[in-house]
């Protein structure tokens, strides 16, 4: 690593795409935009990773949610991010995507702090493992869920899609500080999984 590659470009570099798409479209893997995965989800598009994990700002040793695991990218480039003293849990409603998803993290994750988990249904998130440092949501929400905003924790960051544009909030006590980073497409959140 350079003196001046930040995490996430490092992230970003150590995580190849190409192993969380499908195998006909892994020679697709540079291209900067939304691949499908099967089932109507998509792999996101690297640019919009990138933007949502800079404004997530992880940190080592972070508790990350990833909702919306897909493929399970998002969840290989938090594990990255938090380190061998995190935890990241990934958490997808798509059943036949978790097994991919999951050996395509295994295959990055040699700390072992990531797993993938099949959505429970009528629950959103994982709120037995809550509070959490950090919560990166990648479908879009038609408003900000209270079910998520009640599992960020004490000065816990949570970037998601509302209504096609990207939200950052901070806990500070009971008050939440939101603010709003521009326009982005999504596939949309199922607020009550299958």
């Amino acid at each position: 690593m350079s003196e001046s590659e930040d995490p996430v470009t490092r992230a970003l570099r150590e995580v190849p795409r190409a192993p969380f798409l499908p195998p006909a479209l892994r020679d697709r893997a540079w291209v900067d935009a939304p691949l499908p995965i099967g089932h109507g989800q998509t792999n996101s598009q690297p640019y919009t990773v990138e933007v949502m994990l800079r404004l997530l700002d992880v940190h080592a040793g972070q508790r990350v949610l990833d909702l919306g695991a897909g493929s399970g990218w998002t969840t290989a480039l938090l594990a990255r991010l938090v380190g061998p003293t995190g935890r990241v849990i990934g958490v997808e409603r798509v059943e036949s995507l978790i097994v991919p998803a999951r050996e395509a993290v295994a295959a990055i994750d040699t700390a072992g702090v990531a797993e993938i988990r099949l959505a429970r249904p009528g629950v959103l998130g994982a709120p037995e493992d809550a509070p959490f440092d950090r919560i990166l949501v990648s479908a879009e929400a038609r408003r900000r869920p209270p079910a998520l905003d009640a599992q960020l924790g004490e000065r816990g960051v949570m970037v998601i899609p509302v209504g096609r544009e990207m939200r950052r909030l901070v806990r500070d006590g009971d008050h939440l500080r939101e603010s709003a980073h521009g326009a982005f497409a999504f596939v949309p959140l199922i607020e009550d999984p299958p």
